[in-house]
């Protein structure tokens, strides 16, 4: 064994050459051989895990025989069941990718996931934990439910050490893909006809700007607003009775799959509109969401439609909690009371509730500079 070797695990040698050791090495012995640290030749530099072939290892022995190498280099020579990190990362990424993903070729040991599409990023959260608690093995995500757009990296695979045993990939693997399911997907968005309820007095101009900002929201990932019903009367019976009109046209008889509600608190049960949910069938999922700004967000169920509840500020184009939650309804999620609990972490996620920070707005941008500027100055008129 050479000055310098050691074994890891069972039988991987790895050495330490000097450029004299080097010198007198047969160069096809080096075949194989895993570069640990880049080697820097007049010719150019071979980065660190490089797989060397003959090619490389004549130009390695070359430069030690000319005195071009002065640096000792440092080589792994791998066992049968040992995977080159490249390979390794291939392996893991295959296996936790799932719709809506790409995978980009290594770079630096490092392979980069990319979404295919606009969309909503989906991490199973349980299994990255557990996937990254095996030693040597990485993968890092941005966030769960995240806005992401198509070309964005969304995740990246890195394999720690050069070298890795082929059992310990496939453990990883095997977390990636169990029961079938990837760790990561991105769900595309769904073109979707869009209702809203406004259960409060507005004048002409909020009413406006309202549905600019809804619109806006909307068209960004492809659905529409279809109507806006705004129910404005002081007199409890008949606020129950055009509710329930509308709430039974809308989502009842035309199918509406989204309905979107201003001016109903989530904490006032006496509220009319409850009432008329009820009568009809529905529910409230869930009272409130633990994030903010938005925490007094709630969600309903009718059938099959899904009723959200805006706070006041979300009501006029201002970022809230409801930008994190209807992007991933227009995906065509069934947002579950769960799913709302998820939003704690990272729940208090804006300052303010301010117009030019909520995650659809960039993509507005992108797609209709002119109109959201249009849009944007009539939003921030005092109404």
């Amino acid at each position: 064994m050479p000055a310098g070797s050691a074994r890891r695990g069972s039988s991987l040698l790895a050495t330490r050459l000097s450029a004299a050791d080097l010198a007198a090495y047969d160069p096809a012995a080096l075949e194989g051989a895993i570069l640990l640290a880049p080697a820097r030749l007049t010719s150019g530099t071979l980065r660190k895990g490089t797989r060397l072939d003959v090619k490389a290892g004549n130009s390695l022995v070359a430069a030690a025989r000319s005195g071009d190498l002065n640096q000792p280099v440092r080589l792994a020579w791998p066992d049968p069941d040992d995977l080159h990190e490249d390979e390794a990362a291939e392996a893991l990424a295959v296996a936790a990718a799932g719709a809506g993903i790409k995978r980009v070729p290594p770079r630096q040991s490092r392979l980069d996931l990319i979404a295919a599409w606009d969309g909503v990023l989906h991490i199973r959260s349980d299994a990255l934990l557990r996937l990254n608690t095996i030693d040597s093995l990485e993968l890092f995500t941005l966030f769960h439910g995240q806005i992401v757009e198509a070309r964005q990296v969304v995740a990246s695979v890195k394999v720690a050490p050069h070298l890795i045993s082929a059992g310990v990939v496939a453990a990883g693997v095997g977390i990636a893909r169990e029961n079938g399911r990837p760790i990561i997907d991105v769900r595309g968005y769904e073109a979707f006809d869009v209702g809203a309820i406004v259960t409060e007095p507005v004048s002409g101009s909020d009413l406006a700007r309202f549905e600019a900002g809804v619109r806006t929201k909307l068209e960004a990932l492809g659905s529409r607003l279809r109507e806006t019903r705004v129910i404005a009367t002081a007199d409890v019976d008949r606020a129950e009775r055009e509710v329930r009109t509308a709430l039974a046209e809308m989502v009842l008889e035309r199918g509406l799959p989204i309905i979107l509600v201003g001016g109903v608190s989530a904490g006032d049960p006496l509220s009319p509109f409850y009432a008329a949910l009820n009568g009809l069938g529905g529910r409230v999922l869930r009272h409130g969401v633990p994030a903010h700004p938005g925490s007094m967000i709630w969600l309903a169920e009718l059938g099959e439609g899904r009723l959200l509840g805006l706070p006041h500020c979300g009501m006029f184009a201002m970022a809230t909690a409801a930008d994190l939650i209807l992007p991933r309804m227009l995906t065509g999620e069934r947002i579950t009371p769960q799913s709302l609990a998820e939003l704690a972490h990272g729940g208090f996620w804006a300052r303010k509730c301010d117009s030019d920070s909520h995650p659809t707005r960039e993509i507005s941008r992108r797609r209709h500079p002119s109109r959201l500027r249009i849009q944007h100055e009539q939003l921030e008129t005092p109404g």
